[in-house]
């Protein structure tokens, strides 16, 4: 399913804090952080032309953030990002003088953080770069999990130092346990979504999201005319939109907002044109974008700069998976965990779909930006739903099989 946007606010421009939040100037601040990093390497841009064939585009590119900072997702770049900036801050106003990054190690720096709880709820990713992190700078991490995340998920982010809790119900349950201990403890809550009063933190996240597409644009060839990105709460589609929309003004490319169809809380709340809190149904396969109640940040941004939303199935999430592990013709080998193709499943249901097509100006021009948001996060559900373990997978690509 796939509606236009039709919101009042639509094509205006982004409210003043959000141009600045994810603008080209922020973009350039998260790149001059990741710079300190001593893992940090730009994740591969790959091209698909076999594929793009297939559908009749002339061109689809994916980012593959399966590669990012050890983490083997996007998210690393969010929550991480937000803690070490959370921290410089708390160092100016406690020492009364600007903190450069470069100062992150500092003794008197170190003290500060050393002092410091950072929490989250997470569905996986999120929290393991919270806590990654809380390591990073020597602070404490307790992240709140919920009943669906796989024990695999919870050792990923445990390996960091951190204090795992247990949460009864959906991720949007674990979202409002972890803002209430945190409040109670005078910890700092690093959240990716939003609330009433609650936003500059998770604008920080988002923020460090946009290095994702400020390194894509610096490798593709031409600028894409189309973007696809799945939501979950809508943070990483507001910073690509957020982004790009500051960098090519009126020439951005068209953007289209993926959902797992059983957890659609963003095509909702563009179908409705308010903000929706869908009831938990049937848990979908895309995991990591299991949220039923979406940002308020992230919405004010889509609401403007979203050109389409729509809804993709559980078995597409499958087929993707499957297909960037088996790819066409001489197209790479890419691990793509149940979540991570969620965008392209989006593209394959609109290019086999002519009014799809027509509706947002898919053809054989169109140049395609796509992000793997996550490699095989969970090793044990890769193998169940691709016949092979990651690794098997990759050592066969380089052998040639």
């Amino acid at each position: 399913m796939l509606i236009r946007n039709q919101h009042a606010d639509y094509q205006k421009p982004l409210e003043t804090i959000d141009a600045e939040t994810l603008g080209v100037a922020a973009g350039e601040t998260v790149e001059r952080f990741l710079a300190r990093r001593p893992n940090h390497r730009p994740t591969p841009l790959r091209s698909l032309p076999a594929l793009a064939e297939e559908l009749g585009l002339g061109a689809i590119y994916l980012k593959d953030e399966g590669y990012r900072l050890g983490l083997g997702s996007f998210k690393a770049l969010g929550g991480a990002y937000a803690v070490i900036r959370l921290v410089l801050e708390a160092a100016e106003q406690e020492l009364g003088r600007p903190i450069d990054i470069a100062e992150l190690h500092d003794p008197a720096v170190a003290k500060i953080s050393a002092t410091m709880t950072f929490g989250c709820a997470t569905d996986g990713n999120h929290g393991r770069s919270v806590a990654q992190g809380a390591q990073l700078v020597g602070a404490r991490s307790v992240i709140f999990v919920h009943g669906g995340v796989s024990d695999a998920r919870i050792a990923a982010i445990a390996r960091y130092g951190a204090e795992m809790v247990r949460v009864a119900g959906t991720y949007d349950d674990s979202v409002a346990e972890a803002a209430r201990v945190c409040a109670a403890n005078g910890w700092t809550v690093v959240s990716d979504t939003s609330w009433p009063g609650y936003e500059r933190i998770p604008g920080l996240v988002m923020q460090g999201y946009t290095a994702i597409f400020r390194e894509a644009l610096e490798k593709l060839p031409l600028a894409p005319t189309h973007v696809f990105i799945q939501s979950g709460v809508g943070g990483i589609a507001a910073a690509a939109s957020g982004y790009l929309a500051c960098r090519f003004g009126a020439a951005r490319p068209t953007f289209v907002v993926v959902d797992p169809a059983r957890a659609a809380c963003i095509f909702e709340t563009a179908r409705t044109g308010q903000p929706a809190k869908l009831q938990h149904g049937e848990p979908t396969v895309m995991a990591m974008l299991e949220c039923y109640e979406p940002s308020l940040l992230a919405w004010r941004v889509l609401s403007r700069v979203a050109d389409a939303f729509m809804t993709v199935e559980d078995e597409t999430a499958i087929e993707v998976m499957n297909l960037l592990a088996r790819p066409l013709g001489h197209d790479p080998v890419i691990v793509a965990g149940e979540s991570g193709g969620a965008g392209l499943a989006g593209l394959l249901v609109a290019a086999r779909n002519p009014e799809m097509r027509e509706a947002i100006g898919l053809g054989a021009n169109s140049r395609v930006l796509l992000v793997v948001t996550e490699g095989a996060t969970d090793p044990d559900r890769y193998r169940e739903l691709v016949g092979l373990t990651p690794a098997d997978l990759m050592s066969n690509a380089a052998a040639g099989k």
